[in-house]
């Protein structure tokens, strides 16, 4: 059975921030992408999609996890999960990497999951204003994403340095091929020879 990886899915949730770093997951054969929710019921995400969850989260198992994400949405502002909660200190003690962009990164701090590394979001201001309690200023960076240990963070803006990031984690390209990559969906520069 190979790896999986989760994409944690939910009523509102930023479809595009995915998308990049799940294409090319599933692109490359090495991993089975499955996707994760509060229940089996679909949800609908920002853009309208119409999704259903292949598991819930009671049923994600750290030992056959590669990969974790939870995407933003405007839940991650309202309050915290406990059930979320649960699952990503269980897939931080098992070493399993996690990635959250943009308002997720909420979660990630709240979580407590941002002690002692450095660590990204939309702004320290949000994460600050948002996370009573939040006191890793220190480890905090101001770039669209970061990966120190096992937790990549992103900002909302940041979907293919977090894709990137992704990539490099999972081992899905060479480092070369993930450069040649970025390089075409970020600033539009087509090696010689592809066309």
């Amino acid at each position: 059975m190979k790896p999986r990886v989760y994409l944690f899915v939910f009523d509102g949730f930023a479809d595009w921030e995915p998308a990049h770093a799940f294409c090319q997951i599933k692109k490359s054969g090495k991993h089975e992408v499955r996707t994760v929710g509060f229940s089996g019921q679909h949800v609908i995400s920002m853009a309208g999609l119409k999704i259903s969850p292949d598991v819930t989260i009671e049923n994600v198992d750290p030992a056959d996890t590669a990969f974790f994400m939870l995407p933003g949405g405007d839940m991650w502002e309202k309050k915290s999960n406990e059930r979320i909660e649960a699952l990503l200190r269980r897939l931080h003690d098992e070493n399993v990497l996690i990635g959250a962009i943009c308002a997720a990164t909420l979660e990630i701090a709240r979580t407590g999951l941002t002690r002692g590394i450095r660590h990204t979001s939309n702004a320290k201001q949000y994460v600050k204003s948002l996370v009573p309690g939040y006191c890793d200023d220190a480890y905090y960076v101001d770039e669209l994403a970061v990966c120190d240990r096992n937790i990549i963070t992103a900002s909302g803006l940041g979907s293919l340095e977090f894709a990137r990031e992704v990539m490099r984690r999972l081992k899905i390209y060479s480092d070369n091929d993930i450069e040649v990559w970025f390089d075409m969906f970020k600033r539009g520069v087509v090696p010689a020879g592809m066309i």
